[in-house]
């Protein structure tokens, strides 16, 4: 037992040599450097000279059983480090050959068997293998690689932002997301890495052929100058060894061309080389079958053999017959089955359903999930045209996507909703510089930018002019002007408001989800809100659900705050409100403008212009009185009962005032009693949108109204009688 103990504690380890590979490469390299200045024996050299064969054939093997190209990211260096080893191998030589007439057994083997001893012959294939290597391979392995680097790079941050969008639309997670990530950095590496590692193939083949050419011219000097050998035996033997020291170059750089080759013009898959060029070629038994057939007919064309082309004609027929009979022994019902597949919920195949209703079998587990992707809606999403995509690219600088997170941080903390993830997309439907914010699949804002430009905004009525595209602020439809960055400067000190691009989008985004917060929170997000608040508060949820009202109600009292901008994070003071008064009425309406009443101390502050103090619009007791007689409530609405001329009145009113607020920077604002303020706000919402309308009921005790004009009942008119004010009378 001692005994096989110690034999296995002895037994060499592949993985203990791969933990000092990287101490084996720094000795390779810094043996390489001594190669270049120190003389070497012939006995190393011939050792050298197969190790470098060998090393270029282990490469190509490789390179056909790599699945993926940037598998071998270390390709680029590698092929540095044996073009470096080549060169130090042609100087070692071109010493010995120079000095001793004599560059060992590897070298004199190519230059006497493989070419016979014979220089001519030698010359012209060495000439071809450069030929093939220099102008064939490695130009076009060249130009691939280079085409490869644009394409990748250029589609980088296109890939990038498929990846961000996917993962705030919460498709995939963030550990997926930052894998996916670095498999796109590491393609655009490699790639960009082929692209300058091809040179050195090239330049290697560049410097074989003028080693060789020197190595001949100097032999032939020495030889005759210092050795005094006569013309012919002087070219013979050393022309006779340099091509052979070219050849034993030339071979293995032709077969590390070729693997650059196959490495740049492979696409990624699931096999290796040779069994996706099988499976191809396989692919087609007719096509095999009449290639059978015209290689026999070759073989009856006047002075062709007829044994070599009718025997290769009788092994490819043999072929596609075991090509045809491997496709007709397939079950066609199989066939059949998989033509009409369908994707399934666990993201295979399903087949067609029996008579008896259920699948297949062997398709239990597949149906239609990939159709029910299909037929799905992104809540949120913001389509950019071409030109915007780099404020999404992490990689030219873009903080689309983070401030995209900020905005959600902000409104969720702000207003006690979580906006749902949005996702970003190109669209070929938008001009370059355009956007759009997509709810549902449907626009509701769009607006266009200029990246690398600054949004100036004439905020202070400014009368200089400045150099840009006049354009308006797409939120609050200020005069502006797209500026470059000299003229930041001076629209700053002349009073503009000054923003880059992204902060326009992502102004336009908050105030967009403010005003459609309502249609985005759905029951699903109502339930996990009041878990969150059980959790806290469970004597509280137990009273109202689902005793007193459901998660319906609660959900539409929910969707009346925030369409008037009243935050929801003070939930469980809301659902003390409703339950309070859920004993004496169910519509969602009337507990909403409860609810209100309870949260005014909290909200009413967003809308002071200095502590204590709400500047508003005011309505005429008589005239409110009035309107109060004209509400009409019902099950599902509140609202106003007005003939056109009434509404027209109080319309032109309301706007006359609310546009003067506006004018001296203040919110439009208008306060009424509690009786009329939801009917009175839905009635002139479609007109005056912005126009907040508050009760008196809202306000805290202690707020202070400035009243910044009061609507009196109208007078009337002569030819057509008022009813509002035949009504005040």
């Amino acid at each position: 037992m001692a005994a096989a103990n110690s034999t296995s504690g002895s037994r060499f380890k592949w993985s203990d040599l791969l933990k000092q590979s990287d101490l084996i490469f720094t000795l390779g390299l810094f043996g390489v450097i001594l190669l270049l200045v120190l003389p070497v024996p012939t006995w190393i050299l011939d050792f050298l000279l197969s190790l470098n064969i060998g090393l270029s054939m282990m490469i190509l093997l490789v390179i056909i059983y790599v699945k993926d190209p940037p598998e071998f990211s270390s390709f680029p260096t590698i092929l540095l480090a044996v073009t470096l080893l080549r060169l130090a191998l042609n100087i070692a030589s071109t010493r010995l050959i120079l000095l001793d007439g004599y560059a060992g057994h590897v070298i004199e083997a190519f230059g006497n068997v493989l070419i016979q001893g014979n220089y001519l012959v030698g010359a012209v294939v060495f000439i071809i293998l450069v030929i093939i290597n220099f102008v064939v391979i490695t130009k076009g392995a060249g130009r691939i690689a280079e085409v490869a680097a644009r394409f990748t790079l250029d589609a980088m941050p296109g890939k990038q932002m498929a990846i961000d969008a996917e993962l705030n639309a919460g498709i995939i997670d963030e550990i997926t997301a930052t894998s996916r990530r670095l498999k796109v950095q590491k393609e655009a590496d490699f790639y960009g890495a082929m692209d300058g590692a091809s040179k050195f193939v090239r330049g290697d083949a560049v410097a074989g052929i003028l080693i060789t050419i020197i190595n001949i011219l100097g032999g032939f000097a020495i030889g005759m100058l210092q050795k005094g050998m006569g013309l012919e035996e002087a070219l013979a033997k050393y022309t006779l060894l340099s091509i052979g020291d070219g050849l034993v170059s030339q071979v293995p750089a032709l077969v590390i061309s070729v693997a650059a080759g196959l490495l740049v013009t492979r696409t990624p898959g699931d096999n290796n080389l040779g069994s996706q060029i099988g499976a191809q070629l396989s692919a087609y038994p007719r096509a095999v079958s009449i290639a059978a057939g015209l290689i026999a007919a070759m073989g009856l064309a006047p002075g062709m053999p007829l044994i070599p082309f009718f025997t290769l004609g009788g092994i490819t027929g043999f072929l596609a017959y075991l090509l045809n009979k491997q496709t007709k022994d397939l079950d066609p019902a199989k066939g059949l089955k998989g033509a009409l597949a369908l994707p399934s919920p666990s993201g295979g195949r399903g087949g067609a359903q029996n008579q008896g209703g259920s699948p297949q079998q062997g398709a239990e587990n597949k149906g239609p999930e990939d159709f029910h992707r299909l037929i799905e809606t992104e809540v949120l999403s913001i389509e950019v045209g071409y030109g915007l995509l780099r404020l999404a690219d992490k990689t030219q600088g873009g903080e689309l996507l983070d401030r995209i997170t900020g905005v959600r941080k902000g409104f969720a903390r702000d207003n006690g909703m979580v906006i749902p993830p949005i996702a970003i997309r190109d669209s070929l439907e938008l001009e370059p510089n355009e956007y759009r914010f997509m709810l549902r699949g449907k626009s509701i804002a769009s607006a266009s930018l200029i990246p690398n430009r600054w949004l100036a905004m004439n905020v202070s009525g400014s009368h200089i002019t400045l150099k840009g595209v006049p354009t308006r602020e797409p939120v609050f439809g200020i005069e502006a002007v797209w500026i470059a960055e000299e003229e930041k400067r001076t629209a700053e000190i002349n009073g503009y408001s000054v923003v880059d691009a992204v902060s326009v989008l992502i102004t336009h985004l908050a105030e967009t989800l403010k005003n459609i917060a309502h249609h985005i929170l759905t029951r699903q997000e109502v339930q996990s809100l009041i878990d969150r608040v059980k959790e806290s508060n469970p004597a509280l949820v137990s009273e109202l659900l689902p005793d007193l009202v459901n998660l319906g109600i609660i959900q539409r009292i929910l969707q009346s705050l925030l369409r008037e901008g009243v935050p929801i994070r003070n939930l469980p003071l809301i659902l003390e409100a409703v339950a309070d008064f859920a004993t004496v009425t169910k519509n969602p309406d009337e507990l909403a403008e409860q609810v209100r009443r309870r949260l005014g101390t909290y909200f009413i502050a967003q809308y002071e212009t200095e502590p204590g103090l709400v500047k508003a619009i005011t309505i005429d007791p008589r005239l409110e009185q009035t309107l109060i007689n004209r509400i009409q409530r019902s099950h599902f609405e509140t609202t106003l009962a007005l003939d056109a001329h009434s509404a027209q009145y109080l319309l032109r009113e309301l706007t006359v005032r609310s546009n003067s607020m506006s004018e001296q920077g203040l919110s439009a604002i208008a306060i009424v009693s509690a009786e009329l303020r939801l009917a009175l706000k839905r009635f002139f919402e479609p007109s005056l949108p912005k126009l907040i309308v508050l009760s008196y009921q809202e306000l805290p005790p202690q707020t202070e109204i400035q009243n910044m004009g009061i609507i009196l009942p109208p007078q009337g008119d002569k030819s057509a009688p008022d009813p509002l004010h035949q009504a005040a009378s």
